[in-house]
């Protein structure tokens, strides 16, 4: 009887869970966007496009490298770093120019109150 009960407790706080009200940032721009995800992947992109500036070497040539980065869209809808791994010192920091550039947006929310989100991006720069 005990393990029944125990089982109920979960399965309930399982359906619980799974029925929590969860909504995506939202990049300025893509308020009325049919699929908001499918806007702000696209707004990302654009923005990487716009905003990223390579950096050179002493010859003048450009340095390029792989990085994956870490930040989150936090409840105020502001970006904030959490992380930048790549080999190349100043691709990184060209890197972390760039996403400090991402325009404050609408916050994600859950259950309606507004709420941090963190999002790992690979990029290849």
């Amino acid at each position: 009887m005990k393990k029944l009960v125990v089982i109920a407790i979960f399965m309930i706080g399982g359906i619980s869970l799974a029925s929590a009200q969860q909504t995506s940032p939202v990049w300025p721009g893509c308020e009325n966007a049919e699929d908001v995800k499918k806007c702000f992947n696209q707004k990302l992109s654009q923005h990487v496009r716009e905003n990223y500036e390579y950096p050179q070497n002493d010859a003048g040539e450009y340095i390029r490298g792989k990085v994956t980065i870490s930040f989150d869209i936090n409840k105020n809808g502001e970006v904030v770093v959490n992380s930048i791994e790549g080999s190349e010192p100043q691709v990184n920091q060209a890197a972390r120019e760039m996403i400090i550039k991402i325009p404050k947006m609408e916050p994600g929310t859950l259950n309606g109150e507004p709420d941090s989100r963190t999002f790992t991006v690979p990029f290849n720069l």
